[in-house]
């Protein structure tokens, strides 16, 4: 057994373990330990460090320190294993307990346990989303996998005033306990983490950036408003719907064309029965200032014209019990392993040929989990490892795909829609959404939380189906309702995009009944009924008049990794209520919104932080350092301004 320091490192290596201590960038520590003999190199999604100025030593024989910046650690031999303390500006923020548990695998791995004391009146905050009510994660479990509207990305920010970055793609599980945190990889080689601090939250968002990414500049169009259905069943029907927009007098930035305008699982290409000239399309669509934005799912069967060319070459994943079907949709698919590189190059090819030199430059990565039914992470191999060792990365291999395809093509945007993904997604250009929820107030609830969460995982770009994707009876009272509400919350998310299923409307005769995958019924803005069609409208305008202040947003996001959607606290950090807050959110540094998610509820109360605060709707100034009562009926919503910020203009 032994501790030591080696330059900026602190070594110990005992009969069962080997750890690593060490600076990855200025207020940055990681913590690398394994049973092997040595660690693998095998950074996953993790960024090369900056530079630093920490300095290491010994304190005596048994325990060691590194200080970097305002974060130390210092390590301490108890009970023939190593304890870790970390400390922000002399004040302690996570220990360690100790030890680490392996468990021995049949193939190389291991299952790892990492456990810390809890500290008590903290905060945690992050780890994704999923579709629940909590903001704050303190006192509660997580399971570490992807699926249809639950993305998990091992990082948390805790009030504290540090964030933790498990990184590890291994299936798992995380719990803030009241007596302890753990942190769980089922199949993995080594424990790898990382702890990371700053003054302020913004600022150890901005270290997590560091770490894995931030997000690109977006266009302005990004901005704007989306018009999504499912489906769209023809090129006809694009500039239909497009044509009537502008006719109208209604801001449309982009147009979703989604699955199934293809001819087969995998084959990446439109059917020419209904889309006969895509470029055409495409031009069309251009001169009335509308992108156009493409599904593109990662799943293919037998049937595509690519399969028997894919799995020869190995860049299918692998199934260990030899069945053929990991997913069964209208077929019986499987999926591309965009972890080899080798994938990533030939499907980029086909894209490129069939979607990209046609004019479209923006894309939908749907199904990106990759959704596997049932989940049996054990059954799968990838290029970069077993399935429970790292299928939490997929999202981010897929999405690679495509933001290296084209940035080789000198584009200087990438515009990614997707349902899933995994720490560093966002320097892709992934515009995240959560999933397939239904039609329902408590999904509206749930989406705020979403939101909020993947803007503290480093994600600023989010967005939720408007109006939810399934069930809903778009000529009922309660459907009409909750669409007012849900455009009001899209109104203040990052993207705003309207997209669902919908049951037919009474009126809704299917355009072409032969067609494989029909359409729901029918999802534009003139859907949801008269009465609400006028409200809906001045929605989209507003929209417009807020693009602007959006870019700024986009701007400080791309520049230091701010989101756009941002819990209280990060704007007010120094006010204890705000870490309390879940149901209220600031839209920038400027715009407080506190939106309606109940069915009928038109009264809710708001806390309002330090400053003076103008409601929009009606001009009327408030004090704030307190909770007030507000009314909105439904066709209103519930925001305020910063007294003198210059967007208070556009209301």
């Amino acid at each position: 057994m032994a501790l030591k320091t080696d330059g900026k490192k602190i070594l110990f290596q005992s009969e069962n373990e080997y750890m690593v201590v060490e600076p990855y960038g200025a207020d940055i520590i990681r913590v690398r330990a394994t049973m092997d003999r040595e660690l693998s190199g095998e950074s996953y999604t993790l960024l090369p460090p900056a530079e630093d100025q920490a300095v290491c030593g010994m304190l005596d024989e048994h325990s060691a320190c590194i200080e970097n910046g305002i974060l130390k650690v210092e390590a301490k031999v108890h009970n023939g294993a190593c304890v870790l303390t970390f400390y922000k500006a002399g004040k302690q923020i996570l220990k360690g307990k100790a030890p680490n548990l392996y468990t021995q695998r049949n193939d190389g791995c291991y299952g790892i346990t990492v456990t810390f004391e809890a500290s008590e009146n903290e905060h945690i905050y992050g780890l994704g989303q999923e579709r629940e009510n909590r903001l704050d994660k303190k006192n509660a479990s997580h399971e570490l996998f992807q699926k249809n509207t639950k993305t998990s990305i091992p990082v948390i920010y805790s009030s504290l005033g540090y964030g933790f970055f498990w990184n590890n793609p291994a299936i798992g599980r995380c719990a803030f306990n009241k007596n302890e945190t753990v942190w769980t990889a089922d199949c993995t080689r080594q424990a790898d983490y990382l702890v990371f601090t700053g003054n302020t939250p913004k600022e150890v968002l901005y270290r997590y950036g560091l770490l894995t990414g931030f997000a690109p500049m977006m266009p302005e169009w990004v901005m704007g408003f989306w018009q999504s259905k499912l489906r769209y069943e023809s090129q006809d029907e694009v500039l239909e719907v497009a044509k009537k927009y502008k006719e109208q007098g209604i801001p449309l930035d982009a147009i979703v064309i989604d699955y199934f305008h293809w001819t087969e699982m995998g084959n990446w290409d439109f059917n020419a029965a209904y889309w006969p000239d895509p470029e055409a399309m495409c031009k069309e669509l251009a001169e009335m200032g509308v992108h156009p934005v493409i599904s593109v799912w990662p799943a293919i069967n037998s049937k595509s014209k690519h399969f028997k060319q894919m799995s020869d070459a190995g860049m299918l994943i692998t199934i260990k019990d030899g069945q053929d079907c990991l997913l069964d949709f209208l077929g019986r698919q499987t999926y591309i392993d965009p972890t080899n590189p080798k994938t990533r190059a030939f499907q980029w090819e086909k894209v490129k040929t069939s979607y990209y030199d046609q004019g479209i430059q923006n894309y939908w990565l749907d199904a990106t989990e990759p959704e596997i039914n049932p989940l049996q992470f054990d059954n799968l191999v990838y290029h970069l490892g077993d399935g429970e060792q790292v299928s939490l990365a997929y999202p981010y291999y897929n999405q690679k795909t495509f933001y290296d395809g084209l940035m080789e093509a000198g584009e200087k945007y990438s515009v990614l829609l997707t349902r899933s993904a995994y720490a560093g997604s966002q320097k892709f250009g992934a515009i995240l959404w959560n999933g397939d929820i239904p039609s329902a107030f408590e999904a509206l609830r749930d989406s705020v939380i979403s939101g909020l969460s993947m803007g503290m995982c480093g994600i600023p770009w989010w967005n939720s189906d408007i109006g939810g994707f399934s069930d809903g009876a778009t000529e009922s009272a309660y459907f009409r309702e909750l669409i007012l509400r849900w455009f009001q919350f899209g109104l203040f998310c990052p993207v705003m995009r309207l997209h669902g299923v919908r049951r037919w409307q009474s009126y809704y005769k299917p355009k072409h009944p032969d067609i494989i995958c029909p359409s729901g019924g029918d999802n534009e803005l003139w859907s949801f009924g008269e009465e609400n069609y006028p409200v809906l409208k001045e929605i989209l305008l507003l929209r417009e008049r807020l693009k602007p202040y959006i870019a700024g947003l986009a701007e400080e996001a791309a520049r230091n990794g701010t989101p756009i959607m941002r819990p209280m606290f990060l704007e007010f950090p120094e006010d204890e209520t705000c870490y309390t807050l879940d149901d209220q959110y600031m839209f920038g540094p400027d715009i407080l919104f506190a939106p309606i998610y109940t069915c009928g509820q038109t009264e809710r109360s708001v806390y309002l932080p330090a400053g003076q605060w103008v409601r929009t709707s009606d001009k009327s100034l408030h004090q704030g350092n307190q909770t007030i009562s507000c009314t909105a009926p439904k066709d209103e919503f519930i925001a305020f301004v910063k007294k003198d910020a210059p967007v208070l203009a556009v209301f």
